[in-house]
């Protein structure tokens, strides 16, 4: 129910999921759970002085039992009383920042607009091919199919025990074919693996990995670069094997979990957050075991691992359809608009990089939109010179 809420609060429920919300908080014992919730996981009393989430939960209750069933819509008036005010559209500053002279020909607005990624990724063969996998495009083989929303690899086969097949069996198991699975800036793409293992690929990341796994070998994949959620196929279904996620500066083997790495080529530390179950991190000198809530830094440049606690939901709201910002600068917000939105963003004021903020977006908001929102509570101005926006 958690996961549900989470996409109620960042627009990105479906039909069958808000008639499952609808019917839960027809429970009055539910009231109280989502009451914790929410105020948990936004820090209502740090952003209101004291919010009245019994109002809150009635214009909820009201939402959902009156509106017409769709799956974007202007969020309702209770969604103010969570993450920063006005969670999708307004953002809340953490510092204060003094406003100056604006340049009067900043225009702030767009000639063409610029849209909000979409599922897209490019599939790499064994033989060395390329296959474009994008909505409305349909491919498949012995191995794998795709609507072009998503991939699936067929499950693994049961070994052949036919006496004239084994000495071919024992051949093809000896040479693995590995594919890569890279999706571009502005799109993601989701990978069902051999194993049953689920992958969520963010913006500008590349995944290897085998088309089938080893029997009685730990299932190894590699995080060559980019940001990707993982909900893994037990162990206890593959005969206790292990499995392992190769990544820059570390190996993270899990037992059967759900957990984000973010490993970017241009990110100063690699991030494992844990989110259900147990994993180790270790980049071969030092390893930390997690526990639901944590996150592992490991610095690039020393290799030191340092382990805090986090906010799943921050730490994972990309995969649900939402950017959820706590406490992050400026710099780093257009870091990530800027891989999703596929567009250049250059801080003309160097001042506007350290500014802070709060605040939730839905992801199929345009580049437009989003700026707006952010400028609205900041003085904040931009102007568009082809793919580069200037940020003034």
């Amino acid at each position: 129910m958690k996961k549900i809420i989470i996409k109620y609060i960042a627009n990105t429920i479906t039909d069958q999921e808000l008639e499952t919300l609808r019917l839960w908080l027809k429970k009055e014992n539910n009231q109280e759970t989502f009451d914790e919730y929410i105020k948990a996981s936004y820090d209502i009393d740090t952003v209101m002085n004291k919010p009245d989430l019994d109002t809150a939960y009635k214009k909820i209750r009201h939402s959902i039992d009156t509106e017409k069933k769709s799956k974007f819509r202007i969020l309702p008036v209770w969604s103010r009383y969570a993450a920063a005010a006005v969670i999708v559209f307004m953002f809340s500053y953490v510092y204060v920042f003094y406003n100056k002279e604006q340049p009067v020909e900043v225009l702030n607005s767009f000639v063409t607009v610029v849209e909000s990624g979409v599922d897209k990724a490019t599939l790499t063969l064994d033989d060395g091919s390329n296959i474009i996998l994008e909505a409305g495009t349909v491919y498949n083989n012995k191995t794998v199919a795709s609507n072009g929303e998503e991939i699936i690899y067929k499950k693994e086969q049961e070994t052949i025990i036919n006496l004239e097949d084994k000495v071919e069996a024992n051949k093809t198991e000896s040479k693995i074919a590995y594919n890569y699975l890279t999706t571009p800036r502005g799109g993601e793409f989701q990978i069902t693996l051999a194993d049953g293992t689920q992958v969520w690929l963010n913006s500008e990341t590349k995944l290897k990995y085998p088309t089938v796994f080893k029997k009685g070998e730990s299932r190894q994949i590699e995080l060559v670069y980019g940001e990707a959620y993982f909900d893994v196929s037990s162990s206890k279904n593959h005969h206790g094997a292990t499995f392992k996620v190769i990544s820059n500066l570390q190996e993270v083997e899990v037992f059967g979990t759900e957990f984000n790495i973010k490993a970017y080529k241009d990110e100063a530390s690699v991030y494992t957050t844990l989110a259900e179950g147990k994993v180790a991190v270790s980049n071969f000198a030092f390893k930390e075991n997690l526990k639901v809530g944590q996150q592992s830094v490991i610095d690039k440049s020393t290799g030191k691992i340092n382990v805090k606690t986090v906010n799943i939901y921050n730490e994972t709201a990309w995969r649900l359809g939402a950017f959820s910002f706590k406490n992050k600068t400026l710099k780093e917000i257009m870091k990530v608009l800027s891989r999703w939105y596929d567009i250049d963003i250059v801080f003309e004021n160097k001042e506007l990089e350290t500014i802070k903020f709060n605040g939730v977006l839905n992801k199929k908001m345009t580049l437009e939109e989003t700026l707006n929102s952010i400028k609205r509570s900041s003085n904040l101005n931009y102007l568009v010179n082809d793919t580069k926006i200037i940020l003034k």
